[in-house]
Parts: structure tokens; C-alpha cells; sequence
């Protein structure tokens, strides 16, 4: 895909609908007065052209004159780009004396008498009517105009996208866009599709399923919804609007997909976005401890705790530092990453059960939740997650790593194997509840943890994690397999003691399915870094399980129950990552170029948005 850069106004297939030519970039044919297309259009002189007419009281003559040598006005690749054609220069009539500058304005001239055909039209010295020369002049910098947005619109560091090259990545490609069309037709502009229904959910108000799938688009090379992507975000998405969000959430979803999408097109337009969301999230930070407060009105700039407890969520205050540091790096404004990284040090000062934190802490005073569940699921899963990512985001200068926090206590504390099958033994990751009681229940969330751990062994870390994040993978694997519709639910319980017949079991309430990325971004990473396509096959099956399962007329859906395929109970939500995280871990996996990514060059956020990767 061809990345445009910095201009809100791009042409053909990246066209914001806007046109070049507008009526104020040139002045009335009709009263014979052409604007002057920029000389930097020009790779050739404009052969010069007169044309005689009346407009009523004098004639006059004007001709066109391009130059090769306009060096001066050629905007640079990656800048914010101005309009293409600048006005006519004022007549003047007197000597050019200006050595650095080969430009002629416009020549007006008086003529002794009009001319004009048999059918009264206007006509130059050659017979040349009017229209032909305005046709022609149009050809010339339409051509123009394309030969140096094209050249403008890529960026030193942007990436091209061919598209799918084989079979399963045109599946997917054909998944996605079913979700879109549905999108687009019942949901456009809002956050999130309900697909039965045939209508919408909002959370933020802030078209979380356009931002977070833009990235998924431009490398999928679907151009035409990446333009109309483009186009609702250029021209909707606003800001100033008087809504509380949550820092969280909008940070991986809404600025990371800003920063993301920016980084591989070049376009400064969602920069421009991102630094202005930036600003409305800082106060977040204004806490008195550093901790930063949950929530905050992005019009007021006022931050506040959630409103269902005095605590935060450990995940939603320490997931942030990707992409707080990326914008810093970006803007060159140092405010959004030092306001980050004084959380990393803030939490890496309090006491923790053997380097485990608890799911909860409070902004006020800064401590954890005395008693809370210790996890590395639900409401603490990104914590680990971000160890790893910020010190490989960081071209590993930051010393912290997943190393101190999983191999200190991990046996103790964390892993357990399954004993009612002795031939199938299953590693997984359990709770303590109020921090000292082993519970043996896994979330889905943390099947994200195989594919951190592999990216840290692959960064450097001991090849014990290697081992780990193996077995790992393969019990993940196994809670999709053993039901029967092939599809993992929200929580796994594994049988330590008879409670039932089988080695991972389920209960009821926590056998829906949220068509959640957290496991094919581990296979993706399994395929990316050793090249083994059994990965591939495995994300394939579970694939055509989310095809047979969870697609409905209109997109994709949640489903209530993976216990039973007649009656999966379906819950009308399709959520923005399943266009944002897993259908491009889906595509990613099954590309024949598993270094389509390079992730020597770019580390995934939370919300599967790929930043670069900076030594600097």
C-alpha cells in the first residue's frame, strides 16, 4: 500500500473527496484569468500559450510559463503538506532581478484587436479554442499533481503492504471485511456493532471500531476502507466533546491506534490527532501520588478514580507507557513519557508478594489494595506484558524485565500441573486469592503470556523462559480444543481435585467467548520467531471454529456458551479488537512472510498496534 503522508487532501484511491482544483486555487475561466500551477509541479517547462478574447472593455493576453529549476517550494517527505497549487503572483511588470528564483509570474498584456471563430468562440493565434486549452492545462496539472503527491505522500520510513498472497490470508481478509460491511451499514461512527440487532454500542463515543481497525486496513492493503477510514477520522473525530473515557482503554485503543497508523503511513494527520488526545489524557497523571486516576473528561481535562470503587485497576494505570513514550518520541515533547515512567517507578517501590502485585491500587495514596487477588489475568495482565514490551520498545536499555518478576516464586506461587490425567499434564498460570490462597483458574486473558515470554527469551532473556512459555502455549491450545465447538471460553478451571471428569473444565458463567486476540498473538509470535508452521494450523482450526460459530448475517458476534454448539447463545457484540487485534493476528500468522512485521522494528501495544522500536 502506498502510504500517503502529512496532507489532508490526497488523491484517487487515498482521496479524502476534497479536490485539488478547487474553485479558490484558480480564478474564473470565463473572465479569462488562469491561476498559475506551482512551477514544483513541473518537471518540464509549460509551453507557453496565448489566447486573445473581450471581455468587454479590453483584451487581454496571458501566458503560461512553468520553470525546471523551482527547487524553493518542494515540500519535504514527512511534512505537513499545503496546498498543492499556490496562487497567482501579483502582476508585475518590472525586471525579475532575483538570481534565485527562475520563476515568471503571469504576463498580462493588452492586444490591438480580439479574435475569435465562425462561431464566436475565443481562439488563440493557432485557432486554439478556449476549452482546449483549458482541458489541456487541466491534463498537465492533474498529471503533475499526482507525480508529486506520490512522490510527497511516502514517508523515509514508512512501509508498503502488497496484501494477501495466499489462500487463509484471503480468508481473513473476507472475515474482516464481512465485519466491516456490517460496520459500516449499521455502526459507522460509533464504537462498537451489534450485529443481530442491527445497531450500535457506545462506550466512548469515539468510533473505537474505526481507530482501532485503521492499522489492521493499511496492512491488509485494503485502500478503500483505509480511505474511508481516514476520511471519518480526518473530518469526525473530535476531542473537545464532554465525555469522561478511560485512560486505559483509549490510550492502547484510540492513541495507540493514532500513533500506530502514523508510524507505518507517514501521515501527520494522526499525529496531529494523537497529540491533542495526549494532552486531554495528562491530567490523569496529576494525582497525589503519581499513580495516575482512571478516568478523565477529555473537554474538561478533569481526571477522577472510577466510579465504581476507590481503586484502579493495576493493569489500566501501568499499560500505558508504550505508547505515553512513543508520542514523547514523536512530538518531542518529553511531558507524556515522563509522566508515564513515573508510574514504572512509583509501583516498581511498593511491596509485593514475591515481585507479584495485586489487581488493585489506589490513586490517592498510591498502595495497593491490602488482601487483593493476585493474577496475571484479568486487571493485572498487562502489567507483566508491558515489562517486557517497554524494555524491548526501549532497544533493551530499560532493565526491566518479566525475568525477576515469573522466575522468583513461579513454582511456588503460580504453576501447578494437573494430576487427574497423569499422561496429559497441563502448565498453567492460577490465582492467589486475597494474595495467599491458590485458586487453579486460568483467564484467557493470560494466554497472552506464551508469546511474552518467547519475545523476551528472543530479546535475551534465559532459555528456561523458552521451556515456560512452550508449555504454556500448548495448555492455551487445549482450552479450544476440549470444547466442543473448538473455541476457548472466558475462564478455564483445571481438575486438581475431582471436581470433574475431565483434566480443564468449565463453569457456566464463564463459558462465553469474546472473539479475544490474547492466544493468536502468542501462535503469531510462536510462527514469527521460529518459523514452524504447525503454528499456522493451529490458528487455522481455530479460525474456521470462529467462522462456523460466531459469524452471523451482519459481522461477527460474542457468543454465551462454547459448551455447546447447537445453542452457542449468541450476545450481539462484536467487540473493535476483533478487527483491531484478532483478525491482524490472524492475517499475520498466516502470511508467508512471517517477517511481515519486522519485529526487530516494532513492538505490538496492548491493542495488537505496532510502535517502533527505539535505542535511542
Amino acid at each position: 500500500m502506498t502510504p500517503p503522508v502529512g496532507s489532508p487532501v490526497l488523491p484517487n484511491k487515498w482521496s479524502t473527496s476534497k479536490s485539488l482544483l478547487s474553485k479558490d486555487r484558480h480564478e474564473h475561466l470565463g473572465s479569462l484569468h488562469l491561476a498559475a500551477a506551482d512551477t514544483a509541479l513541473h518537471d518540464k517547462p509549460i509551453p507557453g500559450r496565448s489566447f486573445r478574447s473581450t471581455d468587454g472593455s479590453e483584451v487581454k493576453e496571458v501566458n503560461l510559463l512553468g520553470s525546471q529549476n523551482s527547487n524553493n517550494d518542494m515540500r519535504g517527505r514527512g511534512e505537513e503538506s499545503k496546498n498543492i497549487i499556490d496562487e497567482p503572483p501579483a502582476m508585475d511588470t518590472r525586471p525579475n532581478n532575483n538570481n534565485d528564483d527562475n520563476r515568471q509570474p503571469l504576463v498580462e498584456q493588452k492586444l490591438d484587436e480580439p479574435e475569435v471563430n465562425a462561431g464566436g468562440e475565443m481562439v488563440n493565434d493557432e485557432g486554439v479554442t478556449l476549452q482546449v486549452i483549458q482541458n489541456e492545462l487541466k491534463e498537465i496539472v492533474d498529471n503533475n499533481e499526482e507525480n508529486v503527491l506520490e512522490e510527497n505522500r511516502r514517508s523515509d520510513n514508512a512501509k508498503d503492504f502488497k496484501g494477501p498472497t495466499n489462500e487463509r490470508q484471503r480468508a481473513v481478509i473476507e472475515a474482516f471485511l464481512h465485519s466491516w460491511r456490517g460496520y459500516k451499514e449499521f455502526a459507522w461512527g460509533h464504537d462498537n456493532l451489534k450485529p443481530i440487532s442491527m445497531s450500535y454500542s457506545d462506550w466512548f463515543g469515539l468510533g473505537l471500531t474505526i481507530v482501532d481497525s485503521l492499522d489492521t486496513l493499511y496492512i491488509m492493503d485494503l485502500q478503500e476502507e483505509y480511505d474511508e477510514a481516514r476520511n471519518w477520522i480526518d473530518q469526525y473525530l473530535r476531542f473537545d466533546v464532554n465525555r469522561d473515557v478511560n485512560l486505559f482503554e483509549v490510550t492502547i485503543r484510540v492513541l495507540g491506534g493514532l500513533l500506530s497508523t502514523y508510524h507505518l503511513s507517514g501521515d501527520k494527520m494522526y499525529l496531529d490527532k494523537a497529540l491533542d488526545l495526549g494532552q486531554r489524557l495528562l491530567p490523569c497523571f496529576d494525582s497525589p501520588s503519581g499513580i495516575p486516576y482512571s478516568d478523565v473528561n477529555i473537554e474538561t481535562m478533569k481526571a477522577h478514580p472510577p466510579k465504581w470503587s476507590p481503586d484502579s485497576s493495576t493493569s489500566e494505570v501501568t499499560t500505558l507507557q508504550l505508547e505515553f513514550r512513543d508520542l514523547s518520541r514523536s512530538t518531542n515533547d518529553p511531558a507524556f513519557e515522563t509522566a508515564a515512567a513515573k508510574v514504572n517507578v512509583k509501583v516498581h517501590e511498593l511491596e509485593k508478594n514475591e515481585g507479584l502485585v495485586p489487581i488493585f491500587i489506589n490513586a490517592n495514596t498510591g498502595q495497593f489494595r491490602n488482601f487483593a487477588t493476585i493474577s496475571l489475568g484479568a486487571r493485572a495482565d498487562s502489567y507483566y506484558e508491558y515489562l517486557v514490551k517497554q524494555w524491548i520498545q526501549t532497544g533493551r536499555r530499560m532493565m526491566i524485565s518479566l525475568l525477576m518478576i515469573i522466575e522468583q516464586r513461579s513454582e511456588e506461587y503460580y504453576t501447578s500441573w494437573s494430576v487427574s490425567h497423569l499422561e496429559k499434564k497441563h502448565l498453567y498460570i492460577g490465582e492467589l486469592i486475597n494474595g495467599k490462597d491458590f485458586k487453579p483458574k486460568m483467564d484467557h486473558l493470560t494466554c497472552y503470556l506464551p508469546g511474552t515470554l518467547l519475545l523476551g527469551y528472543k530479546n535475551g532473556m534465559p532459555k528456561s523462559h523458552l521451556k515456560l512459555a512452550n508449555d504454556l502455549l500448548e495448555t492455551c491450545y487445549q482450552t479450544y480444543m476440549k470444547q466442543p465447538t473448538q473455541l476457548a471460553p472466558e475462564i478455564s478451571y483445571f481438575n486438581l481435585n475431582g471436581e470433574s471428569d475431565s483434566d480443564i473444565y468449565v463453569k457456566t458463567n464463564d463459558a462465553h467467548n469474546l472473539l479475544r486476540p490474547e492466544f493468536i498473538e502468542s501462535l503469531y509470535y510462536f510462527y514469527a520467531i521460529t518459523g514452524n508452521k504447525t503454528y499456522q494450523d493451529m490458528g487455522w482450526t481455530i479460525f474456521e471454529a470462529f467462522n462456523k460459530y460466531t459469524k452471523v448475517k451482519n459481522g461477527y458476534t460474542s457468543i454465551g456458551n462454547v459448551k455447546n454448539p447447537l445453542n452457542t447463545r449468541p450476545r450481539d457484540m462484536m467487540e473493535s479488537f476483533w478487527l483491531g487485534e484478532t483478525l491482524k493476528y490472524f492475517y499475520l500468522l498466516f502470511s508467508d512472510d512471517r517477517n511481515e512485521i519486522d519485529l526487530d522494528k516494532y513492538v505490538f501495544n496492548s491493542e495488537a498496534h505496532p510502535l517502533p522500536i527505539r535505542d535511542d
